[in-house]
Formats: C-alpha cells, sequence, structure tokens
C-alpha cells in the first residue's frame, strides 16, 4: 500500500498551516513529567478490582490451572497487541480518542466519542465502589468488626449464621447481612424506591473529592500520586499472601485455585471469558490508554510500556488469586465446608467472604484497614484515568471556549467530577445495588464489545497495519516486528470478532443473585448500552452525508485518513525532540 503523501493529506488544506496550528497546541499540550509517571498509571489503570475479584472466580469456575493457558494466550495475541497499537495512536497523535480516531478513520469517527462516552458511564458508578470501600474501611477501625456477630440492629437473628452457612444453606452470614442490611439497606427490587441511603452518599461526596484532588492538575498531579497509589497494593496484597499461606487449610483454597480441569479447555466459554478478562482489565476500548499515552513524548518507548503494564496485570491478577484462595481455603477449613460452598463471584467476593475471613484472622485490627485501604488504591488508579479521558475530550475539542467561560483548568476537573457525582446518587440509594448491577451489565460487558470491535476494524484494517507500522518507526526507530503486524491484521481482529459473536449467542439478561430485573429495567439498561454504541452509526452517516459524490465514493472517501504521518512527524523533527534515530529515519522513511 502506497503510503504517500497524497494519500495521507488533510483534504482541502495546507500542510504548513496544519504544522503550524499543530505546533502551537501541542505546545500547550502537558506531559509526564518522566517515563515512570506513565508507567505507573498505566499499571494503576489496568490493575484494579477485577483482578481481585473477576480472575480468581473465573479461574476455578473454568478449570483452575487449566484456564491460565487460554488466559495467557489471549494475553499474548489480542492484549499485548491491542494495547500497543493504542499507545501508538496516543503518543504519535498527541491527541485524545476522539481525534485521534476521527484522523485514523473517519468512517468510524463515532467509535473516538463512543470510548469517550463509555468512560464516563464507567467512572460514574465505580466511583460507587470506592464509597463501599470507605464505608468498610472506617469501620474495620472498631475493636470488634461490625460484620463478625449476629447480634447487631440490622441482622436478622432467625436467618443469620455468626459462621459461614455456605452457598447452600438458607441461612446468611452475619458478613452477607452487614452488607446487605447494614450498607446497602437494600429493597427487594429496583422497582421499590427506597430513598437515598445518605451516609453513602456521603462517602461518595469523599470518593469524588479524593479523585479530583489527584486529578486536578492534570497529569502532573496524577503523576505524583500513581507513585504511591499503584505501588501500595503490592506491599499489601504480599503480605496478606505471606500471612495466609501460614493459616490452616490455605494449601487446600490454593489447591483448588491451580488443580488443572483440563476437559473445560474444550468449552468455547472457557475461551471466551479468558479473551473478555483480559479485554476488560487492560482496558482496551476505554480510551483511557490513548488519552494517557498522548501526554508522552514522541520517542518514548511504548513498546516497552506495552510490555510492562502487560505482565504487570497479569502478574497480579494471579498473585491476587492465590491470595483469595488460600483465605478462602482457611474459610473452608474452620467452617468445615467444601472451597466450592465459598467462592463466589462479583462484588461479594471483596466485601462479604474477604471480611469474613479477615474477622477470623489473628490481628484482624491490622489486616482489615490495610484490606480495605488497597482495594481504594486499586480502584482509585482506575477511576483517575476513566475521568480523565472526558477530560482530555473537553480540553481538545473545546479548550479555548472553555477556559474562556471557567477561565482555569482545574475548574473544567471540578465540573466532571460534579457531572460523574450527580450521575452516580441513584446508586446510592436503598435500590441502588440494582442500579449498580444493571450499568456494570450493560456498559462493561453489552458496549465495550462492540466498541472493541469497530475500533479494531478501524485501525488495524481501514487505518492500516502499514501505517501503524510507520509511526512505530518513526518513534522507536525501528519497526513492529512480525508477531505485532499478524497479530494487528489477522488475529487481534478475528479474536474481537468471535468475542463479540460468543458475546450475542451466549446473552443473557442482567440478573442479581436470585433477581430478574422486570421488562422496563432491561428497556433502561439497553438505553444506557446504546448512548455509547449509538455514536458510531451517527458518525458514520454524518461523515458519509459530508463528503461529495455517489454513495460509494463517499464511503471510500469516509476510509481515506486524514492523519498527515509526513506532517506529524515533520513537526516532531522541528521542537527538536530527543530521537536518536532520526538522522538515519530520514532518509530510511522518506
Amino acid at each position: 500500500m502506497d503510503l504517500g503523501a497524497e494519500h495521507l493529506k488533510i483534504p482541502g488544506s495546507d500542510e504548513r498551516d496544519f504544522v503550524a496550528g499543530k505546533e502551537s497546541a501541542e505546545a500547550q499540550r502537558p506531559t509526564w513529567n518522566n517515563r515512570m509517571e506513565f508507567i505507573l498509571a498505566s499499571v494503576g489503570y489496568a490493575v484494579g478490582l477485577g483482578n481481585i475479584w473477576r480472575f480468581p472466580y473465573l479461574c476455578y469456575r473454568s478449570g483452575g490451572g487449566a484456564f491460565l493457558f487460554p488466559y495467557i494466550t489471549m494475553v499474548v495475541l489480542c492484549g499485548l497487541p491491542l494495547l500497543f497499537m493504542e499507545f501508538s495512536i496516543g503518543q504519535y497523535t498527541r491527541l485524545g480518542p476522539v481525534h485521534a480516531l476521527a484522523r485514523i478513520c473517519p468512517l468510524l469517527k463515532g467509535v473516538g466519542l463512543a470510548t469517550v462516552v463509555i468512560s464516563f458511564v464507567f467512572c460514574t458508578y465505580y466511583n460507587v465502589l470506592m464509597s463501599w470501600a470507605l464505608f468498610y474501611f472506617f469501620n474495620s477501625f472498631e475493636a470488634t468488626l461490625p460484620w463478625s456477630s449476629c447480634n447487631n440492629t440490622w441482622n436478622v437473628v432467625e436467618n443469620c449464621s455468626s459462621g459461614f452457612p455456605g452457598n447452600t444453606s438458607h441461612l446468611q452470614s452475619a458478613s452477607q447481612q452487614f452488607f446487605d442490611q447494614r450498607l446497602l439497606e437494600k429493597t427487594n427490587g429496583i422497582e421499590e424506591s427506597g430513598g437515598v441511603r445518605w451516609e453513602l452518599f456521603g462517602y461518595l461526596i469523599l470518593s469524588w473529592v479524593i479523585v479530583y484532588l489527584c486529578i486536578f492538575k492534570g497529569v502532573k498531579s496524577t503523576g505524583k500520586v500513581v507513585y504511591f497509589t499503584a505501588v501500595f497494593p503490592y506491599f499489601i496484597l504480599f503480605a496478606l499472601l505471606i500471612n495466609n499461606v501460614q493459616l490452616p487449610g490455605a494449601k487446600n483454597g490454593i489447591l483448588y485455585f491451580v488443580t488443572p480441569v483440563w476437559d473445560k479447555l474444550f468449552e468455547v466459554k472457557v475461551w471466551v471469558n479468558a479473551a473478555a478478562q483480559v479485554f476488560n482489565s487492560i482496558g482496551i476500548a476505554f480510551g483511557s490508554m490513548i488519552s494517557m499515552a498522548s501526554y508522552n513524548k514522541f520517542n518514548n518507548n511504548i513498546l516497552r510500556d506495552a510490555l510492562i503494564v502487560t505482565f504487570t496485570n497479569c502478574f497480579t491478577s494471579i498473585l491476587a488469586g492465590f491470595v483469595i484462595f488460600s483465605a478462602i481455603g482457611y474459610m473452608a477449613h474452620i467452617h468445615n465446608l467444601p472451597v466450592d460452598n465459598i467462592a463466589t463471584d462479583g462484588p461479594g467476593l471483596v466485601f462479604v467472604v474477604y471480611p469474613e475471613v479477615l474477622s477470623t484472622m489473628p490481628v484482624h485490627q491490622l489486616w482489615a484497614p490495610l484490606f480495605f485501604f488497597m482495594l481504594l488504591c486499586l480502584g482509585l488508579d482506575s477511576q483517575f484515568a476513566t475521568a480523565e479521558v472526558a477530560i482530555t475530550f473537553i480540553k481538545d475539542e473545546f479548550g479555548p471556549q472553555v477556559l474562556r467561560f471557567l477561565k482555569r483548568e482545574e475548574l473544567l476537573t471540578l465540573a466532571v467530577c460534579i457531572g460523574g457525582f450527580a450521575l452516580g446518587i441513584p446508586h446510592v440509594t436503598k435500590e441502588g445495588i440494582y442500579v449498580f448491577q444493571l450499568m456494570d451489565h450493560y456498559t462493561a460487558v453489552v458496549s465495550l464489545v462492540f466498541l472493541a470491535f469497530f475500533e479494531v476494524v478501524a485501525v488495524c484494517w481501514i487505518f492500516g497495519v502499514p501505517r501503524i507500522c510507520l509511526m512505530i518507526t518513526r518513534m522507536l526507530g525501528k519497526t513492529a516486528n512480525i508477531y505485532f503486524r499478524v497479530c494487528w491484521g489477522l488475529l487481534s481482529p478475528v479474536l474481537v470478532l468471535c468475542i463479540l459473536i460468543a458475546s450475542i449467542v451466549q446473552y443473557t439478561p442482567a440478573h442479581y443473585e436470585t433477581y430478574t430485573y422486570p421488562k422496563w429495567a432491561e428497556g433502561v439498561g439497553w438505553g444506557v448500552s446504546l448512548v455509547s454504541i449509538v455514536w458510531i452509526p451517527i458518525g458514520a452517516i454524518h461523515e458519509i452525508c459530508s463528503n461529495k459524490g455517489s454513495f460509494l465514493q463517499r464511503v471510500k472517501t469516509a476510509m481515506i485518513p486524514t492523519l498527515d504521518l509526513d506532517a506529524d512527524y515533520a513537526l516532531a523533527e522541528k521542537q527538536n525532540i530527543d530521537n536518536p534515530a532520526a538522522e538515519n529515519l530520514m532518509t530510511s522513511v522518506a
């Protein structure tokens, strides 16, 4: 494919004017103070609460140690290549996902806006988990942990067990009742209104205040915070692992976690689960990785960064599995139950089962606060990145106009945080857990797979692997190897397509425990999903209608990138960016 200037220039624009305009914009764009800040921010975003609860559960449900084979396969063929691709887009264009993807593939420019919408929707309810973590954190300082007994005003005594009754019993543990009756005060369904949980309302305000104080200076403040929030959880995870493996029954839990059940490898659902876990954990198609990479210097080694982030994410998932299941093995031992009667999915693993484990541990006054503070750090890193996507979009699209009105960028960040807080209020009502589960199902499961597929099509197939390689060559001084080229051109798009098809075929409506949602709630869920997806066809229709000629000519024109690789590289050279391969590149890629 010819990558000459005639295919890459912006139609109707003068290259020198474009370079001058972009130079002015980039001069104002902040950068990370050093490479470590970007790596820690990316690791902090990729490593979140999903590593603590979802991966261990999927592993034991999908064949134990055998699940690691499809999981690692998906990391190698899908996770790493697509992360490297998103890093390349953000760093080369120095734009957020909306403008970067619009210039890469005008026909699918709606994908960029869709990633901003899904990230903002995600951060409105993800911060609710932080309010729960804060609630547990402050309650864990009591001499006797409040979820350890049935002698409390919120307990339903005739249905409460001070031990762990297991999944097959009609009884509830004290920890489960603390979660349901004390934390949530949940109603019987989403249709039953119970009013606002004012205590959680206050913790939601506090969690958004913490987020604002960490990101109000952009990458300059976030870059400092991640030195702590991205590193501290590992000290706690290792400390918990050392403590847990010494407990009686821990060995049984670990064996349950890692023992392979090879027959599971022949189930399609296991491979789909592995791919979905990799995709959701690394954060492809949320736009966050593109946004964070856009604050890099032009020649930053993003290949090294992609390898570090991917490896760290996988390592953390496996480490968390050992921590969680050693504790579950201990719980099974002291209550004389099989391990599979204790393990559970979703928030229950973190906010019900593990608190019960902590209440039986020696020195629980130390471990309980540390554990919930670790959850807070893990969640905050992910929250920083998703909130930053919306902020970056507004700066790129409406920067001068917004700053004329708000005067300071800190006020723009405050406005985004206030908007996220307001939209999170339904989750801290007494029916909020049902709202939370509905939003999570239709945002993190349904919408994300669609967005990911169209993003991969736009970049890998329409923009094309040769152009991606050219971008990488100009940034790193060497092109992407055959492994990445084959993954981008064939394996990754096909895998994402398979995930999309499997998600449609295996679709099940949202549910919470045994509760099934009414039809109107399902409709609301699909509406939430369409809020992000709808921008893809809208963007395509707008672009086609804006062009001239027959329908096929308009589509063909809409598929031509407006990203001027020659002008962008000329700008990088003019700014005298430190690129040791620059002299060779002027000859090799001219």
